[in-house]
């Protein structure tokens, strides 16, 4: 599968349906706008949003491979970002949880969802980073 022409696609049904995509129809999307480690270009990436005790959250699963995304290496090295929601766009600084955080938080998304259970089974033995988002200000569209 062409991941580029699929995520093209995930962002264009995002943005023309309120934020809506059905092949993810029941959980939120955004769309980070990280910078490329090495090229500096920015890359525009759909992913499933977490909320978690009022954290936004986001699981570097990649639908389960052995590596992780390459979006993880661009937010290690620039982790300011610009991040699209339905409803508008904010700056953030995305942090990344440490070790242990990160597993207690993958063991309880575990618990609560069967698809992201599989892909943790799959990634195995990757350990699936985990991001909070902080919202820095407001970024216009």
């Amino acid at each position: 599968m062409d991941m580029q022409a699929f995520n093209e696609q995930i962002i264009e049904e995002f943005r023309s349906n309120s934020g809506k995509v059905a092949i993810f129809a029941e959980h939120p999307m955004v769309i980070l706008h990280t910078v490329g480690a090495k090229s500096g270009a920015v890359r525009l990436i759909p992913l499933v949003l977490t909320e978690s005790d009022d954290e936004l959250i986001l699981f570097a699963s990649f639908a389960g491979a052995k590596k992780d995304p390459a979006w993880v290496h661009n937010l290690r090295a620039t982790p300011e970002i610009k991040i699209e929601l339905a409803d508008g766009a904010f700056m953030a600084n995305v942090e990344e949880c440490s070790t242990e955080e990160a597993a207690s938080r993958v063991a309880h998304q575990v618990t609560v969802s069967e698809q992201f259970k599989a892909y943790v089974e799959s990634a195995h033995p990757r350990a699936i980073p985990v991001f909070k988002i902080h919202v820095l200000q407001p970024a216009g569209h």
